[in-house]
């Protein structure tokens, strides 16, 4: 016999239970989680329209220590190393800190099975969501070794969501996401549905080139991604100019010979109600209005939620109206760079960045004609145009009907619910007197002198849609 005092024996056992879980149990459960992942990936690769790409699936690690072998993140680490007077492994550390930051990790099964309920289950808490045009035909013919770029224009963080939700049987899409979203436990959960953060005010040339290569590499790759090349959310409805980072990025070392063709998609994305539309205008109009801390942004968001799922239960929580999403063809970059004869990588900066912007202006005149009309958008543009001195309710029918019949001559998607013209003008009107943005007086509606903002805000939304002469920006 041994004797042993209590405490030693228990010591014992508590080592002896980490040696059992280290050893046996985490590489069975491992084991096991891998396999059921497997499953899942083949099962999805063959079912989804474009396919999980390797570069994708692999190891954050793996990718990480890529970034950190990679000639041109060596040969940036080097020079800032002598600009900075600081030694190459002090750079070289620097390196691995912003790739540890922007890589993402990816896992399938928590995108595709949590990620997707998630995306459709808070779209339709707060809108009634609908898939307007999409080119099915074109996208059908896209082949597996292409790399597909969505552009969209941006009118709220719900974007994100409301496109994952729309191609969730087709792929799944890797987004830049800002510092916003870079705390715990969300940076975690951003980063599990394969989104790279991005630091877009940091002008350090060894940050840009790490972020620059591993952009490169998952286009290489044939990772799907997303992008908004405005940048930022529109803060007066109408679109915003084109910002060329991570399109320069993609384009920088493109070789038609040697890369995968890269087709854009664009996409055009409205809403009946933005959810930060006071927000946002009251920053265009004062450029002093200060912006949320992180805190108080997941504080708001949360809480919103909160509101939404407890007015769900109860049976008093209502829709913010629609939301709506259309697809266009895609464009291809080889096609483009053919028709035009440009060969992006034998250019130098000053030569490549006036033919970047031009591609951007195209894609975003492409985006543009796509932007879904909505009834809210579309009752608040006659307000705007004819509605100083007062509509009747037959008046306004009147000139909502000769706008939708100018749009659909000209080939402008139009959302009507139920297809019914008339209930679209209901659906429009009920949501901008519910808002007080419209006021009504002895049966004549005209709008809300103190939100007349706020209402061209969502007449903004189908600037886009206007003729060149008669477009109010975008």
């Amino acid at each position: 016999m041994i004797a042993l005092p209590l405490w030693q024996f228990f010591i014992l056992l508590g080592l002896s239970g980490v040696s059992l879980t280290w050893f046996f149990l985490l590489p069975s459960v491992r084991w096991f989680l891998q396999r059921r992942v497997s499953r899942l990936i083949d099962q999805l690769n063959a079912n989804l329209d474009f396919k999980l790409q390797p570069f994708k699936l692999s190891k954050r690690q793996a990718l990480i220590s890529a970034l950190m072998v990679d000639p041109q993140i060596l040969q940036a680490a080097e020079d800032w190393a002598a600009s900075e007077n600081i030694s190459q492994a002090r750079a070289l550390a620097l390196v691995r800190g912003y790739a540890l930051e922007i890589v993402p990790s990816f896992n399938a099964y928590f995108y595709f099975k949590i990620g997707n309920w998630l995306a459709r289950s808070v779209s339709q808490l707060i809108y009634r969501v609908r898939l307007g045009r999409i080119e099915e035909e074109q996208l059908k013919r896209i082949n597996d070794h292409s790399s597909i770029v969505f552009v969209l224009n941006h009118r709220s963080n719900m974007d994100y969501i409301l496109l994952s939700y729309f191609v969730s049987s087709r792929t799944a899409i890797s987004y830049a996401v800002g510092e916003w979203a870079r705390v715990w436990p969300l940076q975690g959960l951003i980063r599990s549905l394969g989104a790279f953060f991005v630091r877009r005010k940091q002008h350090n040339p060894l940050y840009r080139k790490v972020l620059e290569r591993y952009v490169q590499m998952a286009t290489e790759g044939g990772v799907t991604q997303a992008i908004f090349l405005e940048g930022k959310l529109t803060r007066n409805g109408l679109l915003n100019p084109p910002k060329l980072g991570l399109l320069d990025y993609m384009l920088r070392n493109y070789d038609p010979a040697k890369n995968r063709d890269i087709l854009f998609v664009p996409v055009g994305i409205n809403y009946d109600r933005t959810l930060e539309d006071r927000s946002l205008l009251a920053a265009d109009y004062n450029a002093n209005h200060p912006k949320p801390g992180w805190v108080k942004s997941l504080t708001t968001a949360f809480g919103f939620l909160g509101k939404a799922l407890l007015g769900r239960l109860l049976g008093t929580w209502y829709r913010f109206g629609y939301a709506s999403v259309n697809i266009g063809g895609p464009v291809s970059l080889q096609d483009y760079l053919k028709e035009n004869n440009l060969d992006l990588a034998k250019l130098d900066k000053d030569q490549r960045i006036p033919l970047v912007e031009a591609l951007a202006q195209h894609l975003m005149a492409a985006v543009g004609r796509i932007v879904p009309v909505l009834p809210v958008g579309l009752v608040a543009q006659v307000f705007l145009q004819k509605g100083e001195a007062g509509l009747s309710l037959l008046e306004l029918k009147a000139l909502v009907f000769a706008q939708v019949q100018d749009y659909q001559n000209r080939g402008v998607h139009i959302y009507l619910p139920r297809q019914d013209l008339d209930y679209a003008i209901q659906v429009g009107l009920r949501m901008l007197t519910l808002r007080h943005f419209v006021q009504e007086e002895a049966g004549l509606y005209r709008p809300n002198p103190a939100e007349r903002p706020i209402l061209e805000y969502y007449a903004n939304a189908l600037a886009c849609h206007e003729p060149p002469g008669d477009a109010k920006g975008g």
